[in-house]
């Protein structure tokens, strides 16, 4: 178990590896077997990909959505960040790809009325492209590296997908894992951004009681881009906006 652990967390920093070895002995050894054989989404090269790109002395948040995207070019093993999607905006609005995925779609039209680059009374494609672009970011590279430099670890409630039948099954396995990973970052205490179904369970768990919590409806749904509670949590970090090296805004 020890050597296929090893193997799934190649990639990862190193000050992650204690705490993601001990939340994956939660796992019953066949399911560590069924992970070192990838045959899910978005595979055993990135399914910690979240862990390779900050440490944990840098998380001042955990997102958690629900489960990755369900197609291979998208799935990046980080929550919300399409690997499908190259611009975010066109001349017409937001881009071919984008409007595609509608979690990603509602979650950058949240974010533009969180700026107050819009309105949640016209939130066409034509409001969109009307939206001045000068210093907006432009990639979903630049929006990873802008999550992360908030200090938003980009997290889901299961970190596979494998089949739309078997979601609610991994989303109960991944709990044991995530009860010991909660219970190893209580004394960095982020905030938990609890975005669905599969993600508020999470605040069920024992060793979730510690942690404050954001609670809102998945993306997926058309009220997110309109919450007042997700403005006012996401505004601040104003994720959407192009910036040069620096600090991070401060609560």
């Amino acid at each position: 178990m020890v050597g296929a652990a090893d193997t799934l967390l190649s990639n990862v920093k190193e000050e992650w590896r204690d705490i993601l070895l001990s939340s994956l002995e939660t796992f019953p050894n066949e399911y560590i077997s069924f992970l070192s054989e990838g045959r899910y989404l978005p595979g055993r090269e990135k399914l910690f990909s979240a862990f390779s790109t900050m440490e944990p002395q840098d998380v001042r948040y955990i997102l958690f959505g629900q489960d990755p995207y369900p197609r291979v070019d998208s799935a990046t093993g980080y929550a919300f960040i399409d690997g499908r999607v190259r611009s975010i905006f066109s001349e017409r609005g937001l881009s071919k790809e984008v409007n595609r995925a509608t979690s990603l779609r509602n979650f950058i039209k949240m974010a533009l009325v969180a700026r107050g680059d819009m309105a949640c009374d016209d939130l066409s494609q034509k409001a969109v492209s009307e939206v001045s672009k000068d210093g907006l970011i432009e990639s979903m590279e630049e929006m990873r590296v802008n999550f992360e430099r908030e200090g938003v670890l980009l997290l889901n409630a299961s970190l596979v997908y494998e089949d739309s039948s078997s979601s609610s099954y991994h989303s109960k396995i991944w709990r044991t894992f995530l009860r010991r990973f909660l219970s190893h970052m209580e004394e960095i205490s982020p905030l938990l951004i609890l975005l669905g179904k599969h993600a508020l369970s999470i605040s069920a768990l024992p060793e979730a009681t510690p942690y404050r919590s954001a609670m809102l409806e998945h993306p997926y749904n058309i009220s997110f881009v309109c919450n007042p509670e997700a403005h006012s949590l996401f505004a601040p970090m104003d994720i959407l906006r192009k910036r040069e090296c620096g600090p991070a805004s401060e609560d």
